[in-house]
This record gives structure tokens, C-alpha cells and sequence, in this order.
């Protein structure tokens, strides 16, 4: 359907079609026996009818259980216009690319062209591939194993997709060896071009009437125009935003400058197998690698100090690392190292695609770390990223607002619907805390609550004596706590924590308290094996206890009674020595705001909020939320935190919470 057509579609005739679909008797439930209507879900896809007929900006607060991708995916289908769709993760993707979308369009009868459109790294490059033959430092046996794999999987595929080989982990150190990057890519000037497998993807999603991409694409294109996203915007009738609550976060990231010393290393290493390959004895490719290294260890060194090697990712001041007497020095030997790289590049740029991207490489990261030497750009924050690999200099904008509202008001964005959906959006009628950082302040707004009856089916306990989140006591009170819990249902908890350091206190303690009473419960700790399979081994084992950090709050849906009792350790306020919010405070301070109220108990409700959705997943599930923060009892703020969480029944003391725990393990018994 042309734009035209699409124009001269009322909102009232989509509108109309949109509810026959999900009528009794209609489309969706002709083709889903156990499908029913639901306001809530009525509701926002009649909203999201309106704002694709008449090219609006919409943003809903969908409560879990609405049904929030049938709720903007029907009125996207029947509207009959080019949609792109982005999501949080590659994972979410797959699921509406493999299973939502083929049964809507199914059940629908519309003939529709789908595209998944994903980041480089995703891809499998047949140059790269070919080079690794010859040239890959592969650093054990697994990985060369897993070459060989990825050798064998390349005859067959079709979307060049890694994600179709199953049991490859993402953190493979294969996948950056024969994948490509943006700095390393040679474009059109590739000998494998014509069989390019993220140029086929580019061109299948240019010419579907639906393409799926994440929020790390759609800010990566925004920020550098290197994923296709650039020239598909333009065309499409509708820009549609699931999981919402993230693209803040995954803006920032994206939208400022970085500089790794995995950068460095990546490069040093690239430059070295190539001036073997093909211009070996023309320079000493292997004094420029270790030159490169050495520049890239000391520069970590510098960003760390004298500190021990943090466990995670530590966001580290500025000013604090910046000022160091060694830091200077290793930024300019970084300088020093990309400059030499550079003129050594020059003598040989000529003779072949492969050293021209590595001179323009060298010449990039030469700027970088010019630019990290001088002031920082007006408006912008800087902040180091330390990790037990790799030190990251990072420059950026406080918020998505500004590149946001160039994309919605500017040109092509303003003759196009806008929705944004996410369970969590913000803890008042306007949902500010999305729609500020946003640049959405003139947005339609919607909030439609969850079906499920929370009353009836859940609990929140809060218990009153418990100690402070300061105190030395409370992360095994927190454990002691969830080995009570673990107990009276027979496991079947998450422990939810706000730090990595409380994550192995309180998995510890657990651990020793099962041991020593001579329980069978399983703990499982985030980090011990990859996300996913601790995951699975939680399903596959009831009698479990998972205690998990920032990345099991979200995106995590164990449904049935395999969860049933969900503890938070402490109020997920944002850290206050966090570079980025230390500057968000500032500016909101500088603008007479109260950044307690504004910024920290927002954020906290939001992720209060994340993390409580874990425990309702379905109408028939049932279960215990326990918050061990006395402060969401104890003080003002904590009756806005707890309006901000469904409407829970409330377990008065801890003999009612374990009493209620103990029902629900009784008549599990009884099934």
C-alpha cells in the first residue's frame, strides 16, 4: 500500500478492523482456541490504530499480561503501510521475526514481507573468515574447534546469521575474529561484496514491508549511519519501540565517543596478521603490535591505579583517574603508537583495500585519544569503564533527548507514527521519567493496567526490623531471609540483588545455610556459568534458589510455579558516585529540581518495578515479593515506591508471608 492509500485510511476504518480482529469469533481467537479479549489490550491497540492512521506520537504503559506485541502488531499489519520495529535484544528479535510475527500474519491473512535486520557482529564475513584461515591467533583448542564449526555451518547458511549455530556462545572469541566492524570493513571494495551476507540483509530489509532491529542498531546508525537503519527510516510509515524503558540507556552508550584499549588490541592484532599476510619485511609489523599492547596495558594500568581488579564493568570518575600523574603519559603513548601505525600504513595503503581501512583505523584512534587529552565537549559527561579485561574512555551526552527529538520532529520523522510501549515507563500519569529523558513531552500518553489479579494471587512483604541497607548485617539477613523462603515453598526463588559485591555475600551464605541444615536447595549464582543456561538449569531444577544482579530484573520470564517467591535486597536507587548520575544530578540541580524526587525515587520505582514483573507471569501464577528494605516501610518516598508496583495483597509479618509460601507449596502438592 502505497502512502496515499495509507493517508486516506481513517483512523475510524483501522480502528474498525483492529477490533474485528480481536473480536470473539474473529481472526485471533479462530486461531488461538484459548484466546480472549482483554480490555487493557483493547484499549492500547485501538491508541496505537489511531496514532499509525493519523502519524502521531504515542507512548504506552502496558502492564504484563496485556498482550502489548499483538496490541501493535495487528494495527501495524491491517494499517497495510512499511513498519520498522525495534526491540531491546537479538533474543527478542528472533521471537517476534520467528514466532510472532509468521503467526499474526498467518491468523490475519495478510501477505506480508518480513526482514530481521540485525548489528554487524552478527554476521558471519567471508572475507574475515578466509583471513582467519591463515592468520587467526586463536587462544585455545575450543576456539579452533569452534572455527571449524563455524567453517562447516558457512557452506550451508543462507542469512549468514551466528544465531542459527546452535550452542555458540555469544562471547565466543571466534565471532570478533570472522565477523566484521565497522572500522574494519572494506565496503564495496571487499572481494566477497557481492556475497556479502550484511549487505543481503540490508537489501532484503529495504525491500520488506516489515523489519525488526533492536534499539543498539537503530542508535549505532543514528550515531555513526554503519547498520542500514539511515536509508530505511525514511521509508516507513511507522517506528515502533518495544521494551521502551532501555532505549535511554542504550542511547547514551551510543551517542557519545569511546575509547577501548580492546580497540587497541583488536587493532594491533588485525594489523599484525595482515602485514604478515601480505606485506611481510616491508616494516616490523610485530614492534608496531607490541608497541600498540604495551600502550593499551599501560593505559589500562593508569585507568586502574592502585585498586583491586574489579570483579565487573566499574564506572570510574573522570577527574578522579584523569588527574593521575600516569594517565597523561599512557594517553599519549597511545597517541604515539596509532601514529606510528599510521605512518607505517602509508607506505603500503596502496596495495590493497585490507590496508587502506586499517590507515583510516589508525588515523581514528590517533583522534581519540587527541580528543580524550582535551576538554570535554560542552554538555557532555566523561566517565572511565573498567572491567577485569579492558579499560574504556567514554564521552557522553546526559540523555537520548536531543538525538531523540531530531528523529521524531525532524524531516521524514515527523510524517511518521511514533509508538513506544514497555511494561515500565515511569511512575506517574505522564510516564516523565521515559517522556523527559525522551524528548517526548508532547506525546499522546497512555497507561493501561495488567488483567491479572494481583490481589488474589500475590503478596508483598516488606518486613519492618530487618536491618539497614548500610549496615554490615544486611546482606545475611537477606540470605537468612531467603533460605526461610526457599524452605517453606521447597526452593523455586530468585534473589534479586542491587550490587555484584551483595550477589556473592548472599550467595555464599545461602549456600553454607542449605549445607549445614542439610537441605537439598540448589544455589545458583550469576556468573557461574552464561545467563541463559543458569536460567535453564533454575526451570529444569525447582528445588533452586538463583541470586542474581542488574541483568535477571529484566527480560527474564520463568512463568508456572517453577518462581514463586521473588526477594529484592535493597531500594534500586542509582549509585550516587556514578559518573553519569553524579552529572544528571547536577543538571537537574542547576535547573532548581529536586534530584531525590526527580531522578533517584523514579529510577528506583522503575526498576522496583522490572524486578517485581519477574513474579506474575501468567493469570494462574502465584506468589511472594519480598522487598528487604525497611525504608519502603519506614519512610515518605516509599509509599510512592510501593504505588508504583502492581496492586500486590500484603503479608503483614513474616509468620503470613511463609504461611502464605507454604499454602502455595501445599497445594502444588495437591496438583
Amino acid at each position: 500500500m502505497s502512502d496515499d492509500d495509507l493517508n486516506e485510511t481513517s483512523a475510524s476504518e483501522l480502528e474498525q478492523w483492529v477490533a474485528a480482529a480481536f473480536d470473539r469469533g474473529g481472526p485471533l481467537s479462530r486461531a488461538d482456541a484459548s484466546y480472549s479479549p482483554r480490555e487493557p489490550q483493547l484499549q492500547m491497540t485501538q491508541a496505537v490504530a489511531q496514532a499509525i492512521a493519523a502519524r502521531e506520537t504515542l507512548v504506552v504503559e502496558a502492564g504484563t499480561g496485556v498482550g502489548k506485541t499483538f496490541a501493535y502488531l495487528v494495527p501495524a499489519l491491517l494499517s497495510g503501510g512499511r513498519a520498522l520495529i525495534s526491540t531491546a535484544t537479538k533474543s527478542l528479535q528472533d521471537q517476534l521475526f520467528m514466532r510472532d510475527l509468521p503467526r499474526l500474519c498467518e491468523a490475519l491473512g495478510v501477505p506480508v514481507r518480513a526482514a530481521l535486520l540485525k548489528g554487524r557482529g552478527s554476521y558471519l564475513c567471508l572475507h574475515r573468515l578466509k583471513q582467519a584461515r591463515h592468520s587467526a591467533e586463536l587462544p585455545d583448542r575450543r576456539a579452533v574447534m569452534a572455527l571449524a564449526r563455524i567453517e562447516r555451518w558457512a557452506m550451508q547458511t543462507r542469512s549468514g546469521d551466528f544465531a542459527e549455530i546452535d550452542g555458540l556462545d555469544d562471547r565466543s572469541p571466534v565471532i570478533p575474529i570472522v565477523s566484521s566492524t565497522r572500522d574494519n570493513c572494506l565496503g564495496s571494495d571487499c572481494p566477497e561484496f557481492r556475497d556479502c551476507h550484511v549487505v543481503k540483509a540490508r537489501r532484503e530489509a529495504m525491500e520488506a514491508d516489515v523489519v525488526v532491529v533492536n534499539h543498539h542498531l537503530f542508535f549505532a546508525d543514528m550515531a555513526l549511519r554503519d547498520s542500514g537503519v539511515a536509508e530505511l527510516l525514511p521509508s516507513v510509515d511507522m517506528a515502533i519501540f518495544d521494551e521502551a524503558h532501555s532505549l535511554a540507556e542504550v542511547g547514551v552508550q551510543f551517542l557519545g565517543s569511546m575509547l577501548g584499549t580492546g580497540q587497541l588490541l583488536d587493532f594491533s592484532r588485525d594489523l599484525l596478521g595482515l602485514g604478515l599476510a601480505q606485506a611481510r619485511g616491508l616494516q616490523d609489523w610485530q614492534a608496531l603490535q607490541q608497541q600498540l599492547e604495551r600502550a593499551a596495558r599501560e593505559l589500562r594500568l593508569a585507568c586502574a591505579g592502585p585498586m583491586r581488579e574489579p570483579r565487573g564493568m566499574l564506572k570510574l570518575r573522570w577527574a578522579e583517574r584523569a588527574t593521575r600523574p600516569e594517565f597523561a603519559p599512557a594517553l599519549a603513548d597511545v597517541a604515539c603508537a596509532a601514529d606510528a601505525a599510521v605512518a607505517a600504513l602509508e607506505t603500503v595503503v596502496e596495495t590493497s583495500p585490507d590496508f587502506a581501512r586499517l590507515h583510516e583505523r589508525a588515523q581514528q584512534l590517533s583522534a581519540l585519544a587527541l580528543q580524550f587529552s582535551s576538554e570535554a565537549a560542552p554538555g557532555a559527561v566523561r566517565w572511565i569503564d573498567l572491567s577485569p579485561n579492558q579499560a574504556r574512555l567514554v564521552e557522553s551526552p546526559l540523555d537520548i533527548r536531543e538525538a531523540m527529538q531530531q528523529q521524531v520532529l525532524a524531516g521524514a520523522g515527523a510524517s511518521k507514527a511514533w509508538i513506544f510501549t514497555s511494561a515500565t515507563l515511569g511512575d506517574d500519569e505522564r510516564l516523565t521519567w521515559f517522556t523527559e529523558s525522551a524528548g517526548l513531552d508532547d506525546a499522546r500518553v497512555l497507561r493501561v493496567g495488567s488483567p491479572f489479579n494481583y490481589a488474589e494471587n500475590a503478596r508483598l512483604y516488606v518486613p519492618r526490623g530487618f536491618p539497614k541497607p548500610s549496615e554490615a548485617e544486611h546482606p545475611l539477613a537477606v540470605a537468612t531471609m531467603a533460605a526461610r523462603c526457599a524452605r517453606a515453598l521447597g526452593g523455586r526463588c530468585f534473589v534479586l540483588t542491587t550490587t555484584l559485591r551483595a550477589l556473592q555475600t548472599i550467595g555464599d551464605a545461602l549456600r553454607q545455610d542449605f549445607e549445614q541444615a542439610g537441605d537439598d536447595i540448589r544455589v545458583l549464582v550469576q556468573g557461574a556459568a552464561p545467563k541463559r543456561v543458569i536460567l535453564q538449569q533454575f526451570k529444569d531444577d525447582p528445588r533452586a534458589v538463583l541470586v542474581g544482579s542488574a541483568s535477571f530484573w529484566e527480560g527474564i520470564d520463568v512463568p508456572g510455579d517453577d518462581l514463586q517467591c521473588v526477594l529484592i535486597d535493597k531500594l534500586p536507587f542509582p549509585p550516587p558516585s556514578d559518573p553519569l548520575v553524579e552529572a544528571r544530578v547536577q543538571h537537574l540541580e542547576s535547573q532548581g529540581r529536586n534530584a531525590f524526587a526527580d531522578y533517584f525515587i523514579a529510577e528506583a520505582a522503575i526498576a522496583l518495578k522490572q524486578g517485581a514483573g519477574r513474579l506474575i507471569r501468567t493469570e494462574q501464577d502465584r506468589g511472594l515479593l519480598v522487598v528487604c528494605d525497611p525504608r519502603m516501610a519506614g519512610m515518605n518516598y516509599g509509599r510512592r515506591l510501593r504505588a508504583a508496583l502492581p496492586p500486590f495483597g500484603t503479608a503483614a509479618n513474616e509468620g503470613e508471608a511463609l504461611a502464605w509460601l507454604q499454602e502455595l507449596a501445599a497445594q502444588r502438592q495437591l496438583l
